[in-house]
């Protein structure tokens, strides 16, 4: 319950962060950076009698309904939560602030800024095996199967919508929406990379008891003992493999530096950790 909880909260906090990003920077700015949104405005172009609203919900029903079943229930279930959410998150702040102006007239700066916050949330929600709705589910479909990294296959989805959107508005904005898009996958694999990362801790010492209960008892950790020989003193040593959050380290290593202060430690940034105790994102 409580990991359900945790990941709901993270969803939130995800998709209230890409509905800062798209209201404050890139609607007012006619910014139709790729997505269902985006796609929406185009077709709404052509066609006016269908209004942007009933476009979003009939392709995102019919992108849900592809995603339960090549990504299972659980994905369906949190990605309708986040985008309601968001779409809820959009009309309040739509609402609060109405007719809201860009913050700036230049329209890059509006850009740059709209898809570093709109990225960062969606990293949030697509870590926790969700989506916001739209063309990221495609992005984790090709993920899954093809395992095309997401933000790539973000960049690949969304460039046929910018090209359509520069024949649609013009080849300025179409230019800026197919900026934004690059942008949005490069930053997006950068911070999924960044939130998965964990720490693998070698250590080598003549006393693994105190160190190996503090990682199964106090870190709640696993780790693996091997039995090893020093090159030099010919001594017996035990080299602790062990894998964890930055946090975990931290406070390992200062226990380390009270308990056994001759102890050799080395340390490396690892991005992709499988196993129990560890999500495979």
């Amino acid at each position: 319950m409580n990991k359900k909880l945790k990941e709901y909260l993270i969803i939130t906090l995800g998709f209230i962060i890409v509905a800062l990003g798209l209201t404050v920077f890139l609607i007012p700015s006619n910014l139709a950076v790729g997505g269902v949104t985006g796609l929406s405005l185009i077709i709404h172009t052509h066609f006016n009698f269908l209004s942007v609203g009933f476009l979003l919900i009939l392709i995102n029903s019919i992108l849900f309904i592809i995603a339960f079943f090549t990504l299972g229930p659980a994905f369906g279930a949190k990605s309708i939560y986040a985008s309601l959410g968001l779409s809820g998150a959009i009309w309040f702040i739509q609402r609060l602030f109405p007719g809201m102006k860009p913050l700036t007239d230049d329209l890059f700066i509006n850009l740059v800024f709209g898809m570093l916050v709109s990225s960062t949330g969606m990293s949030l929600v697509l870590y926790q095996n969700a989506s916001t709705g739209g063309t990221d589910i495609l992005a984790k479909i090709l993920n899954k199967f093809l395992h095309v990294p997401i933000g790539r296959s973000l960049l690949f989805v969304d460039f046929f919508i910018t090209i359509l959107a520069g024949l649609t508005f013009g080849p300025r904005l179409g230019l800026y929406a197919l900026l934004g898009v690059i942008m949005n996958g490069m930053i997006i694999d950068n911070m999924i990379a960044g939130l998965g990362t964990k720490i693998n801790v070698h250590i080598v010492c003549t006393h693994p008891e105190v160190i190996r209960d503090f990682i199964t008892r106090n870190l709640l950790r696993g780790a693996t003992l091997y039995k090893a020989e020093g090159a030099y003193t010919k001594e017996a040593k035990t080299v602790i493999v062990a894998v964890m959050s930055k946090r975990e380290f931290i406070r390992l290593k200062k226990h380390v530096e009270l308990n056994e202060p001759n102890a050799f430690v080395t340390a490396n940034v690892v991005h992709t950790v499988m196993g129990q105790g560890f999500l495979s994102n």
